[in-house]
């Protein structure tokens, strides 16, 4: 499952050094290239097995607090190499980390709880995101990283992008920007077996069409949106990139906890009655944190750091989201949407706080200890909330891993 001698969620330097050992070991087969830089120098590494003109590509890293993928990357490598059915008319080319700026900063390699997990979070504002940058960002403004991800897709024209992605706590969902028919199966299947919840409802796919369980189809251009304030729309993103070429994308979404309460098809009683309670709570705990910023920002020596960008930039999106969950229908009336919209609305007060108490604590602010305990309390809150289980980490490889293989299967299926 792991190259790594101990399984835990590897570096990126570690994904790289495992990667060259891939390539060693059947150079043959194998090939590690550069496609570009990041905005700090650092090299984009694309990993090849395979020469077919038929193309599977599988990115990971796009958000570096989601750090399953790179493991998930050189497992699915790995079983590539082995099994030469996968390898039958097909080539599979592995980018091994999107943004691994982003990744020096986050930092997690084995988190014992999710306030251990807060402690190291980063995860940057959305138009330094490589996969959303296209979204709002105009062409001649994107990061380089975008466009070394555009340049290799429009390179290799994949019938099948699977970026590898997660969430902290909550359940497994895949997001397609077409349907493949027969995944929802196998994907059911092995969150079954490895008792890992199906998140039937996520609010990242509100509104969304299912093609089964957890398998959410973005819909087609004009359809509107579910939360109207918000800045960036998928269909404009690097996953629908490879449409041009007749190809697709599937986000293969895996949890480091587990919740058993978001697979809860059941009807909410009250769905919109609860989506005004949590507007109203996103909006008390952002203020709490906007008034620790406002308090240190005269003491802070540098304003426009990442950390900071981050934060400001997600205490930015809660009014209008909060008005969404105010004013809009809800886009879904099951109680498995209102847990994840819950979900939601503890994770952006707290990871900007998360964000800012590292700057805090950076520069040994007397603000810090005030924040820290903030960060703790709503750490334990949201697990408390979700009844929160560690996902053991075998488990989110082999999942994730699993659910890439079936789609690229099923995907090669609907493109023959």
């Amino acid at each position: 499952m792991s190259l790594l001698p101990e399984l835990r969620y590897p570096s990126v330097p570690e994904v790289v050094a495992s990667a060259r050992s891939l390539a060693a070991r059947r150079p043959a087969l194998c090939a590690l290239r550069e496609v570009g830089r990041s905005r700090a120098g650092r090299p984009l590494l694309l990993l090849s097995v395979g020469h077919a003109r038929r193309a599977v590509l599988v990115v990971a890293g796009a958000h570096s607090n989601e750090p399953a993928g790179g493991a998930t990357l050189l497992a699915v490598a790995e079983r590539v190499l082995n099994e030469r059915e996968l390898r039958r008319g097909t080539s599979w080319h592995f980018l091994l980390c999107a943004d691994p700026d982003g990744a020096s900063l986050h930092v997690t390699p084995a988190p014992r709880s999710l306030f251990d997990y807060h402690l190291g979070f980063f995860r940057p504002a959305g138009h330094e995101q490589p996969e959303w940058s296209p979204s709002v960002l105009p062409p001649d403004r994107l990061p380089p990283e975008t466009r070394a991800l555009t340049g290799v897709i429009d390179e290799l024209r994949p019938y099948l992008q699977v970026t590898l992605h997660g969430t902290d706590l909550g359940g497994s969902w895949v997001q397609l920007t077409k349907d493949i028919p027969g995944l929802a199966e196998p994907f059911a299947k092995s969150a079954a077996e490895l008792n890992i919840p199906v998140e039937t409802g996520a609010s990242d796919a509100a509104g969304w069409p299912a093609s089964g369980p957890g398998v959410h189809v973005m819909p087609a251009p004009g359809a509107g949106a579910a939360y109207p304030s918000m800045p960036d729309d998928a269909r404009n993103s690097t996953w629908y990139h490879a449409h041009r070429y007749g190809g697709l994308t599937a986000i293969v979404e895996v949890p480091m906890w587990a919740s058993d309460l978001v697979d809860d098809p059941a009807p909410h009683p009250a769905p919109a009655v609860a989506l005004r309670r949590l507007a109203g709570r996103l909006l008390r705990d952002a203020t709490l944190v906007e008034r620790v910023l406002a308090d240190a920002t005269p003491r802070l020596p540098d304003l426009d750091g990442p950390l900071l960008r981050a934060a400001r930039w997600g205490l930015e999106l809660v009014p209008g989201l909060a008005a969404d969950w105010m004013h809009t229908p809800p886009a879904d009336d099951t109680r498995a949407y209102v847990g994840s919209v819950d979900a939601f609305a503890r994770r952006l007060p707290l990871r900007a706080a998360a964000m800012l108490l590292r700057v805090l604590l950076e520069h040994d602010d007397r603000a810090a200890p005030r924040l820290e305990r903030l960060v703790a309390a709503w750490s334990e809150a949201f697990a408390d909330r979700f009844r929160a289980r560690w996902v053991p980490l075998e488990h989110q490889i082999e999942h994730q891993s699993r659910t890439v293989v079936a789609a690229a299967l099923h995907a090669r299926d609907r493109a023959a």
